[in-house]
């Protein structure tokens, strides 16, 4: 993709983030999910990382390789003409230098920006030091501004998600650290596993910046969620687990009552697919 390209759909992304309606952004983790996504309607596109790992044998939680994360980002990014937006878990490293190349490579492969998590991977402490943090997201932000994309950065903090500490005390440190990450040049903050519309709403208004929040069971619903501010609700890896339950229902449909009949049931027709997978990209 040439640069001006992937540079006017990083803009093309960043002001789905403040624009009249709340981004309602899928995850797609194949070219298959992201054409079908496209083809829908949605304006840009994320990737999961836990989908994409699911799919070909990993774990979630960055035991994917960053060359196999960035293979199939670079296969979607090239498959669709909408944004492209990367989740690359933690940066696949501890240092500036490692997530420094980890967004040239991102580049590269295509995507206009990227989800950045602060997990550490330890059970005792699971959030990274934010010092280090801060450090990350800068070296984010100074790599993309030298290669001349205005890269879109989802700054993420786990505290909720991963209940670190007291709970009486993760609303402010949620609070904390997302404003630093936004000091620090993040675009969108993201704190999932919030689910409780006045918390959502408070925190809105906190962080003073656009917020993404994961669409969940417990969630309130999209016309609530953008009344209280927020920005964005990504889906993670929500559309693949349901794609998931589809397959597991027509397999045990096949053992139990040697029927195929689920597998028709709403399926895409075998030459949409094909079409929708051999069209041309521009």
């Amino acid at each position: 993709m040439e640069i001006l390209e992937q540079a006017r759909k990083a803009e093309e992304l960043r002001k789905l983030h403040h624009g009249p309606r709340l981004l309602l952004l899928p995850n797609a983790w194949d070219v298959a999910s992201a054409r079908i996504l496209e083809e829908a309607g949605h304006p840009a596109i994320a990737t999961t990382s836990a989908g994409i790992a699911y799919s070909l044998g990993y774990a979630d939680g960055q035991n994917i390789s960053r060359d196999e994360m960035l293979s199939m980002v670079a296969r979607i990014a090239r498959a669709v003409r909408v944004p492209v937006t990367a989740d690359l878990e933690s940066g696949y490293g501890r240092t500036n230098r490692a997530v420094a190349e980890t967004v040239e490579l991102a580049i590269k492969a295509g995507a206009v920006g990227m989800n950045l998590e602060d997990l550490s991977g330890d059970a005792k402490n699971p959030l990274m030091e934010l010092p280090l943090q801060i450090e990350k997201i800068r070296a984010v932000r100074e790599t993309a501004t030298a290669m001349g994309v205005p890269f879109v950065l989802n700054a993420r903090t786990d505290v909720y998600l991963a209940a670190a500490g007291p709970e009486a005390t993760r609303f402010e440190r949620t609070v904390e650290r997302l404003r630093a990450y936004r000091d620090a040049g993040a675009d969108c903050l993201f704190a999932p596993g919030i689910s409780n519309l006045a918390t959502i709403e408070k925190l809105a208004r906190a962080v003073e910046a656009p917020l993404n929040i994961l669409a969940s069971p417990a969630c309130p619903s999209i016309a609530e969620l953008e009344r209280v501010g927020v920005a964005r609700v990504s889906t993670g890896s929500g559309v693949m687990r349901a794609a998931m339950g589809v397959v597991q229902r027509v397999a045990r449909e096949m053992i139990e009552e040697r029927s195929c009949q689920s597998m028709f049931a709403g399926a895409t027709p075998y030459l949409d697919l094909k079409k929708m997978i051999t069209r041309e990209r521009s």
